[in-house]
């Protein structure tokens, strides 16, 4: 006879897309069973396109998904497309999961272009000469009706990169393990 307790989590595990008693093996908290898939809902607030992508499967990226997610992520001020780490999307993703499965995360940056760095410098905003953004290596995002002081601590606690927690947002990298 199965326990309330693994009716239960069989029961968000299959909502969320897992295999009963697995979690994304990725991250050191999730343990070393494996997803069966991974899945995003992305809203882009600056270009008003909407992304629903599966873009892990079975233990394999999907190639044309995960150009769907590129494009999705571009620098919407030049236009240009650059691949994104699959590590910082797998954070996203695993962030998401912890909070909101199937909600649609919106995303303010992606890859940010060099020329579009500048301009957001002579704006004013505190942006880096060397952003992780320029490499596709960050993403800003928020996911409406989940604050940012959680998003911002369920990413420290996965202890995969940068985690900056703003008003608005929380900015995640996958370069060294800090926090501001």
């Amino acid at each position: 006879m199965i326990s309330r307790r693994n009716f239960l989590k069989g029961t968000i595990a299959s909502i969320c897309g897992y295999q009963l008693g697995s979690l994304p093996g990725v991250f050191a908290s999730a343990g070393t069973e494996s997803a069966t898939e991974r899945a995003l809902k992305l809203y882009n607030i600056h270009t008003g396109e909407l992304l629903y992508t599966r873009y892990w499967l079975d233990g394999k990226y999907i190639q044309e998904e995960v150009n769907r997610i590129n494009y999705f992520l571009r620098c919407h001020y030049t236009n240009v497309v650059k691949p994104m780490s699959m590590q910082v999307i797998d954070l996203l993703c695993e962030i998401k999961n912890r909070f909101a499965c199937g909600k649609e995360v919106t995303i303010i940056s992606g890859y940010r272009s060099p020329q579009y760095n500048q301009r957001l410098k002579s704006l004013g905003r505190h942006v880096s000469d060397d952003s992780l953004h320029l490499g596709g290596l960050a993403i800003d995002f928020a996911i409406p009706g989940i604050s940012t002081e959680k998003l911002a601590k369920a990413a420290v606690q996965l202890q995969a990169g940068g985690v900056g927690i703003y008003r608005t947002f929380v900015h995640i990298d996958v370069g060294r393990v800090r926090h501001w």
